[in-house]
Formats: structure tokens, C-alpha cells, sequence
């Protein structure tokens, strides 16, 4: 029996591989949580990640969902309260940050996207996840993975920057309603980490800050780190089975940074 035996966790953009969704299940999935695999599609590659939650003895679901649609989140949480029973955890980990431009040349387009996708798609889980909560009346755990630029500026980010900002708020407004009801909403704020996204922010800024190497930058990333190293998906896994945790009850409205220390407010 494990921590989250007969738990469902559901956790959106989860359906690549060595990606940060499929890290947070891999540790809810070793502590016995009923795991959710949601992407924009189910392809290949997000089958596989059900596959390997299977192997670790879990249930496991699959399914597709465009969190910028509403509906779309809607129909996400009651496929998972029709196959499950309930959704005792959310984890709202979508989000896209590939459009780096200086601000002066963002499209409105890719602006709208990337806001639409980061921050409305968070809310309308989040709305979806705490009606299913409410109406089962066990409490629940909504935890918005936002990240280390929800409180730096970065250069030709402008939309994520603000995306994950709005995270942050989202979080707090929306935790002063949901704790009357036994729901705490937490975000959890990592830095950087090479999954695929992260392996294209490393091409555009080694290129931009003038670096040889990726490898290069990166080893200027962990030198600048007090820890000495970027990040990887199991501290935010760890941070976020932490927050959904018996022990983290009365924590709610929090933005925790998970940065070996290079983000400390």
C-alpha cells in the first residue's frame, strides 16, 4: 500500500517522454495513485508513457485533451469520474513555451496561444477538477506547475512569462474559495529542466547569449546554481507529492519554488 493508494491523479501535457507530467505520475503511479496520462492527443509516444505507469502496477487511462477548449476539460473530468470514481488529485502541468521572439515581434496570434494554453487552460481545469471535488465531497489536491519565470522576467518570453505569472494568481484566488470545501491549490515553481520543451529553450538561448555549445550554457546554468545542477522531473514529482499529502494540508495559495536555490522569492 502506498502513499496514494486508491488515489486518481490526473496530470495534463503527461503524454511525453522524460517530460515533467510523465515524472510526476512515475512517482504517484510507485506510490499506488490511480494515474491519468492527458495530452492533446494519445499518440505513440503518450501510449508508451501509460505503458510504463502500468508496469509499476497501477490503473492507468489515457486521455485526449485540449485544455484551451473548455468543454474539452470538462469532458476530461468526467470520463475520469466515470471510470475512476473520482478525481482526487489534478495536476495542471500543459503548457507551451516554444514561441521565443523579442517582444517587440510577437505575433498576437502566438501570444493569444500561449495564454490560452498556459493560463485559460489551467483555469478551466482547475473549474472542472474542483466542481468534481465538491460534488464528491472528499476535499481534493489541485496543484498548477507553473515555474521559475511565474517570478523572474526572461528576454523573448513574453507570453510564458506572463502565463505563468497569471499562474500564480490563479492559484491564490482560486484557494481562497476552494479551502472552505477541503481543496487546497498549490503551484510548485521549478527551474529549468531538458525535457523536450526545455531542449529547444537551450538551442534558442545558447544561440542568444552567445555561448559555442548547448553544452556550454549548460554548464553555465549549473555553475550559476547553488545546488550545481539545472533541474530534473523528479524534484518537482517530489515537491508535488509533498502537496498533495496528508502533511500538507493546511498549505494552500502557495507558489513553491523548486530551484537548488537560484529562485528565492
Amino acid at each position: 500500500m502506498g502513499l496514494f493508494a486508491g488515489k486518481t491523479i490526473v496530470v495534463t501535457g503527461s503524454g511525453k517522454e522524460k517530460g515533467l507530467g510523465q515524472g510526476i505520475l512515475r512517482r504517484f503511479a510507485d506510490e499506488g495513485a490511480n494515474c491519468v496520462v492527458s495530452d492533446i492527443s494519445i499518440d505513440a509516444e503518450a501510449q508508451n508513457v501509460a505503458t510504463d505507469l502500468a508496469a509499476r502496477g497501477v490503473k492507468v487511462a489515457a486521455i485526449a485533451c485540449d485544455v484551451s477548449d473548455s468543454a474539452q476539460c470538462v469532458a476530461l473530468v468526467d470520463q475520469v469520474v466515470a471510470e475512476f470514481g473520482a478525481v482526487d488529485i489534478f495536476v495542471n502541468n500543459a503548457g507551451i513555451g516554444f514561441m521565443m521572439k523579442p517582444m517587440l515581434e510577437v505575433d498576437p496570434a502566438d501570444w493569444a496561444k500561449v495564454i490560452a494554453v498556459n493560463l485559460s487552460g489551467a483555469f478551466y481545469c482547475t473549474q472542472a477538477a474542483a466542481k468534481a471535488m465538491i460534488a464528491a465531497g472528499k476535499g481534493g489536491r489541485i496543484i498548477n506547475i507553473a515555474s521559475q519565470a511565474a517570478k523572474t522576467g526572461f528576454p523573448h518570453l513574453p507570453a510564458y512569462v506572463s502565463s505563468k505569472h497569471g499562474m500564480i494568481g490563479l492559484t491564490r484566488a482560486t484557494a481562497v474559495e476552494l479551502g472552505a470545501h477541503g481543496i487546497t491549490v498549490n503551484a510548485v515553481c521549478p527551474n529549468h529542466v531538458t525535457t523536450g520543451l526545455g531542449a529547444m529553450q537551450n538551442e534558442y538561448f545558447s544561440k542568444l547569449l552567445g555561448f559555442p555549445t548547448v553544452e556550454a550554457y549548460l554548464a553555465n546554468m549549473a555553475a550559476k546554481n547553488p545546488m550545481g545542477r539545472p533541474g530534473l522531473p523528479g524534484d518537482t514529482a517530489a515537491a508535488c507529492a509533498f502537496l498533495a499529502s496528508d502533511d500538507a494540508f493546511y498549505i494552500t495559495g502557495e507558489a513553491l519554488n523548486v530551484s537548488g536555490g537560484e529562485e528565492m522569492h
